[in-house]
């Protein structure tokens, strides 16, 4: 074997012998620079922080668009950054946004691919968190969180097939407040450690005080040490010093070393930079500081920054030889991790979040928690759509065939996660992009559920069959149901365990006949009257005054069971209110009081317990002001700042009321004034209490902004300052009103925005009375908001916001939403829930439970039109249909079924629980992986990932910081030796991932795709070894 050949086996062997990528070994920790023991050693990150969306929309952003709104072109930063590395082996570079790389990337030439993956191969360019959007972390839901990481993940995969582009960091730089269940989902990726920027100012005094601005977040009170995470809090903001922006959009002098020049200033800004350093310093534990050097949208034009940081880091470190301790590298933040990893200390920790956050005393960026509700509910309800789309294409095996228009609302979904997306903190014309992109995305995803359901429904000949969804049901909206004689009402349960749920259609004023998969009739359907304001809602286009309800009952776990609905020729008159205060059915009774019309009690009939629970509608007064100090801070998208902190009624005056009873719901509708409006009701069977808003156009004549919230009162009950929220719809958090658990909180400015909380999907209040056996009551909601107990023994949540005036935090328009030229109304659902937190079932559980039902993964709505009978049908289709072929535990849910490469399907699957949630079912479950799904057979292997699929567990190996007093490892749990081929295991709290895969013939087998590279990698060296 010649020399050559020899060489070109090295490299194959070194990119093979790996899994599921090629390890490399001149990336990660490798390339990191070597800190100097004896100097403070200051890591220069060269960054760009590219908001995907904000002032301008996502692609005005990518193209350059629109720079009369801002300067800002990610694709010319990309451009630009790729070219300068290369001139300086030393320079580095860290980029975040996936959803910007992938479609910078798909404009590449061949060239071009190669010359990125070079600089990603030598670590010249990191990237880092790998999201497809750099997400918030206050109204984000869990789910949603993991699959944006997941697609970015799989994106980096696809583009680069090396382990050198596999993210070890999360960036959270620009989120307003920082959740503990994001570090707990980066913990459980493999990643080493988070950087993030945004701190509570009085927060950050007192960890500069105590040099505590890094820690060990401990992330779960479930799942131990393995979710721990290192965590740093940037000293100063994300921005590079002051007078140190190298930038064409900066206007901060570059470092002149012509000592010709009359501007000659290297003297004077290397001191300056040293200066600055040295007070820095004294915040921190080791030697070692981080200085990112960067900003929005920076590095356009890369030479202005790579050229004067070069100088920067030449002058200052040659002062080092007069006796300056100061030496400056460029390096990323993983590099700066293990700088302090191998300082071999130990780190103080923290068991809480980083909410709410705010800027100064004023200023509490607790107001986006509910900035632009129905953009909030319509991600909600994108991501149930999403994952059903998902399941169906694996369910059917799609295979390839609908990959694209999956990919599409997978990306859609990823974009609203972004930190100026779902939040609410963007433009109008901005938001308008996003709900165009989600509703595109959605129906593109349509044509895949399509297909699959015509491939599962069909019993012979497949047929192109519509199942449309109703996407304005939220306003009693379906043409399907409105104008169809006959048509097929199939239901999806995305859920591993069947399902049951009371159908509410839009129809005209007719008898509806109602049959049952089984051709059976459902004799129990009921007519109930659309409430008045519903009717009148600005843009809904029905003439439907009515709506029919039915029960379906037992829709099968990953699976759908269809009804039939005929319209008969008989009138349905609607349906009259009577005067009652009291609705009721077997198990809960709720009383009205019959003067004031509000809510007064609600009894558990089976335990003859009656609790007292007011409810109403106020609002804050939006403070105005011009932002010209801190004091002069208005209420805006970010804000939340009510003028003297006191709540105000909607109404003087009793509610008008009606109340509408029958055999499965009853119904109190209430019209509160004008623009507020309410349905209270109980489906049979159910202890639970539905309660629907509806708010807007918020009126503004009066030239004042009003943020609307919905208040619950109980009587007697002993909560002393303390309401529980979910963090990020996962693990249940204590809060304390008025307290922080750090710092000493001063409540004193802003005692009410300073005591707001995201809500992603539940706030509690729990009774600390001796007798109280645990009692809790529970307000569930269908979107994130925010929420508080602002009293005791009352919770209050905010449901919409319209406001005035900007709150000069950098969108420089005032929340003012508007459609069909009035004030945006928004309508929603909360559910209330008592019970108790210490037999089971507990309230706790029975939360989870409905929230999933009702909420996050709620049963899917399908139409189909047709001419057929309900025999007919039956006939020609299967109307029955479960996905699941083994049982899964009450306390398990399967989080992800996806298509994944070609043949291989991913699946993840969670423990819903939390260790102390219920006596009975906080236990670990046992749950069958082989069998699952009829495509998961006993030949395929099954390997077990980190979340975010993109390596092996048995090959993560994370970085462990010690702990001031503990012991315990950081490292992910591994799996046991063919667990698969039985039961696998899941604690409380645990997410297991799995890739499922025909045989590869070895742990170590190259991937397909990674082979693609390592021949054009081959290719590229035999080509410069030949010109020798």
């Amino acid at each position: 074997m010649g020399a050559l050949e020899f060489s070109l086996l090295l490299v194959f062997a070194t990119f093979v012998a790996g899994s599921p990528l090629p390890k490399a070994t001149t990336c990660g920790y490798d390339a990191c620079p070597v800190p100097n023991p004896d100097l403070i050693n200051v890591h220069l990150f060269p960054h760009t922080h590219d908001d995907v969306g904000w002032l301008k929309t996502v692609d005005q952003y990518y193209y350059g668009h629109k720079n009369d709104i801002q300067t800002a072109g990610v694709q010319y930063i990309l451009d630009s950054v790729v070219n300068e590395l290369p001139k300086n082996p030393d320079r580095r570079f860290i980029y975040v946004e996936t959803a910007y790389l992938r479609q910078w990337w798909n404009q590449q030439t061949q060239e071009s691919k190669e010359k990125i993956e070079a600089l990603v191969a030598s670590g010249q360019l990191e990237i880092i968190s790998g999201g497809w959007s750099m997400h918030d972390e206050a109204v984000t839901h869990y789910h949603s969180i993991i699959d944006q990481f997941t697609w970015g993940f799989k994106n980096i995969d696809d583009m680069f097939n090396t382990t050198c582009a596999r993210p070890h960091v999360g960036w959270q730089i620009d989120p307003f407040g920082h959740a503990r269940e994001t570090a707990s989902i980066m913990s459980q990726m493999g990643f080493d450690g988070l950087f993030f920027a945004r701190l509570d100012e009085a927060d950050k005094i007192n960890r500069y005080k105590n040099k505590e601005l890094e820690i060990v977040w401990k992330a779960s009170a479930n799942l131990g040490s393995a979710a721990s995470l290192f965590t740093v809090a940037f000293h100063d903001y994300y921005h590079a010093p002051e007078g140190y922006c190298f930038d064409v959009i900066c206007d901060d002098d570059p470092i002149i070393d012509d000592v010709r020049s009359p501007d000659y200033n290297v003297d004077a800004r290397v001191q300056d930079f040293i200066d600055y350093i040295e007070r820095q310093i004294q915040y921190f534990k080791t030697n070692n500081i981080l200085v990112p050097m960067g900003q929005d949208f920076s590095y356009q034009q890369a030479s202005y920054w790579f050229n004067n940081i070069d100088r920067l880091i030449k002058y200052v470190n040659e002062r080092q030889s007069t006796g300056s301790r100061v030496n400056l590298m460029y390096s990323t933040p993983s590099c700066y991790l293990k700088a302090l990893q191998n300082a071999d200390l130990s780190w103080k920790t923290k068991e809480d979040d980083f909410f709410p956050y705010s800027s100064d005393d004023y200023s509490y960026w607790t107001g986006y928690y509910t900035s632009r509700p129905t953009l909030k509910y319509m991600e909600r309800k994108g991501n149930n759509f999403l994952q059903i789309c998902k399941q169906l294409s694996v369910l059917a095996d799609l295979r390839e065939e609908n990959w694209e228009d999956l990919a599409s609302l997978r990306e859609a979904m990823g974009i609203m996660q972004h930190h100026d997306a779902i939040t609410g903190t963007e433009k109008q014309h901005v938001a308008e992009d996003y709900a165009l992109r989600l509703h595109r995305s959605m129906e593109h995803c349509h044509v895949t559920t399509d297909k699959a359901l015509n491939k599962i429904a069909s019993k012979g000949v497949q047929e192109n069959l519509e199942f449309k969804s109703c996407l304005y049901s939220n306003v009693s909206q379906c043409d399907i149901s409105e104008n169809s004689d006959k048509f097929v009402v199939t239901l999806y349960n995305p859920l591993a365990q069947a399902s049951t749920l009371y159908v509410r259609l839009p129809v005209l004023d007719f008898v509806y006949e109602v049959r049952d998969d089984t051709d059976t009739l459902i004799t129990e359907t009921q007519m109930l009257r659309i409430p008045t304001p519903i009717l009148t809602l600005p843009g809904r286009a029905s003439i439907a005054t009515q709506e029919l309800v039915f029960r379906a009952t037992d829709i099968p776990p990953l699976g759908y069971k269809s009804y039939h609905v005929t319209k008969t020729a008989a009138a349905s008159a609607p349906a009259m209110p009577t005067n009652d205060f009291v609705i009721n059915n077997d198990v809960i009774e709720v009383t009205f009081n019959p003067e004031t019309h509000k809510l007064e009690s609600v009894k558990d009939i089976q335990k003859d317990k009656t609790y007292s629970l007011s409810h109403d509608f106020q609002y804050y007064e939006g403070v105005e002001g011009d932002n010209s100090v801190a004091s002069a801070r208005a209420s805006g998208a970010y804000i939340f700042r009510p003028v003297n902190h006191q709540k105000k009624p909607i109404t003087n005056n009793p509610p008008a009321t009606e109340t509408y009873k029958g055999p499965l719901v009853n119904e109190i509708h209430q019209v509160w004034n004008e623009w507020v409006s309410s349905v209270v009701r109980i489906y049979n069977g159910y202890n639970d209490i539905e309660i629907e808003w509806t708010v807007g156009p918020i009126p503004i004549d009066d030239d004042i902004g009003k943020e609307i919230v919905t208040v619950y009162t109980v009587g007697g009950w002993e909560t002393n300052g303390k309401f529980f929220t979910d963090s990020n719809g996962r693990e249940i958090l204590e809060r304390n009103r008025n307290l922080r658990p750090t710092w000493d909180f001063d409540p004193s400015f802003e005692p009410v925005a300073g005591n707001y909380y995201p809500v992603t999907t539940t706030i509690s209040l729990r009774n600390f009375a001796a007798d109280s056996a645990g009692e809790e009551f529970a307000v569930l909601t269908d979107r994130a908001q925010g929420g508080s107990s602002i009293e005791n023994g009352t919770l209050e949540v905010m449901l919409h916001r319209r406001l005035l005036f900007d709150d000069g935090k950098g969108v420089y328009e005032a929340l003012n939403e508007t459609a069909f030229d009035k004030g945006l109304v928004a309508r929603g659902k909360q559910i209330l829930l008592f019970g108790q937190t210490q037999t089971s079932p507990t309230s706790i559980y029975l939360q989870r439970l409905i929230s999933r039902e009702n909420m996050v993964l709620a049963p899917w709505v399908f139409l189909t039109p047709t001419i057929l009978s309900s025999s007919e049908w039956i006939s020609k289709y299967n109307t029955l249909y479960s996905g699941l072929k083994k049982e899964v535990p009450g306390n398990v849910n399967i989080l992800t079924l996806e298509p994944w490469d070609g043949d291989k399907i991913l699946v993840r699957v969670e423990n819903f629980m939390e260790q102390n949630d219920d006596p009975e079912l906080s236990q670990t479950a046992y749950l069958p992986i082989q069998g699952l799904i009829d495509r998961i057979t006993d030949n395929l292997e099954i390997r077990e990932t980190v979340l975010g699929a993109n390596q092996w567990l048995e090959d993560s190996v994370r970085l462990e910081f010690k702990v001031e007093g503990e012991d315990g490892s950081q490292q992910l749990p591994r799996p046991e030796p063919d667990e698969f081929k039985t039961n696998i295991t899941l604690n409380p709290m645990q997410i297991r991932t799995f890739i499922v895969q025909p045989p590869t013939g070895g742990a170590n087998t190259i991937a397909p795709s990674v082979f693609s590279f390592v021949s054009i990698f081959a290719l590229t060296l035999w080509k410069n070894l030949a010109q020798y």
